[in-house]
């Protein structure tokens, strides 16, 4: 039997648009990073549509939120309310002849920040139409949920249902400031690692594990060197280089031509690379505000040196 059999309850828009982000989100904190609305605020949201329904929609746990069964019925309803406005107005927007409205732009913190983000300023004078919103997360939004619109992704994405081109490689270097090499030296072999100080990248999702190759290599497994500094932002890690507290494997984006740093050259090291995509669902190959992105974003992957 449903949970709402014999109630009759008045569902406001707002508030199950609400609902929606929260659940996909699947917590508060990450929900009112997504939505730019307080925490309080989609609180009191939820609570007002649990008891307008007069059921509870979430399970509340210590690590998030887990929908309760009718929260499962309405987010089903609610995702497929959403996927149907969402493609309405994408088509009523690209029924015009200039390519207008909203585009969801989501990358990592780093190549979004250094990379994407000095070029936006020539595509937004191009298209003033066309209002960019970017979303920086090292975890990877769902673009087949509506999360986002396109994505640029360090890896190949293998869903069916996304359309992929490829952009350039990101290649990793070890790297140091003079003052460490000054008073440490160079590492030159795999086991000299052991008497350095290792600064590393995380929390890294998994698709992003191999950045961390100083703590692995030449290391049995489960046993990795243990850093003297963790930083969950490539700009604030290249800082740290900077600063002399150790080394770092870095992508060269974030290091520059005019960077006082030293590349640092291991014998026998196989660094980590990403090939990195442009990536939006099939449901918005006609959409014109992603086709003039993409034929802007190419051009400039292919010019890029680094």
């Amino acid at each position: 039997m449903s949970p709402f059999t014999g109630r009759q309850a008045s569902i406001d828009w707002d508030k199950l648009r609400i609902f929606h982000g929260v659940a996909r989100a699947g917590s508060l904190t990450r929900a009112s990073e997504r939505m730019g609305l307080s925490q309080s605020a989609l609180s009191r949201q939820i609570a007002a549509l649990e008891e307008a329904l007069q059921t509870p929609l979430f399970h509340r746990h210590a690590r998030g939120l887990s929908l309760t069964e009718a929260g499962e019925m309405l987010y089903r309803t609610a995702h497929e309310m959403d996927h149907r406005l969402t493609a309405a107005r994408t088509r009523l927007m690209d029924a015009k002849d200039k390519p207008y409205g909203p585009l969801r732009v989501t990358a990592t913190v780093g190549l979004g920040s250094i990379w994407l983000t000095p070029r936006l300023k020539e595509f937004i004078e191009l298209y003033p139409d066309i209002q960019v919103s970017l979303l920086l997360f090292n975890e990877e939004l769902d673009l087949s949920r509506g999360e986002a619109d396109v994505a640029i992704r360090l890896r190949q994405p293998v869903q069916p249902d996304l359309i992929q081109r490829k952009l350039f490689t990101v290649h990793n270097h070890i790297y140091a400031a003079p003052s460490y090499i000054k008073a440490r030296g160079f590492p030159r072999t795999v086991e000299e690692l052991d008497r350095h100080s290792i600064l590393s990248f995380g929390p890294a999702p998994g698709y992003l594990a191999s950045v961390n190759w100083l703590t692995t290599v030449g290391r049995p497994a489960g046993n990795p060197r243990q850093p003297v500094l963790t930083v969950n932002n490539v700009y604030g890690l290249r800082r740290a280089v900077e600063s002399g507290i150790g080394i770092a494997s870095l992508p060269d984006y974030v290091v520059g031509p005019s960077s006082p740093l030293v590349q640092v050259d291991i014998a026998g090291s196989d660094l980590p690379y990403f090939d990195t995509y442009f990536v939006y669902p099939a449901e918005l190959k006609a959409s014109k505000r992603v086709r003039v992105f993409r034929d802007f974003l190419i051009p400039e992957a292919r010019a890029w040196k680094f």
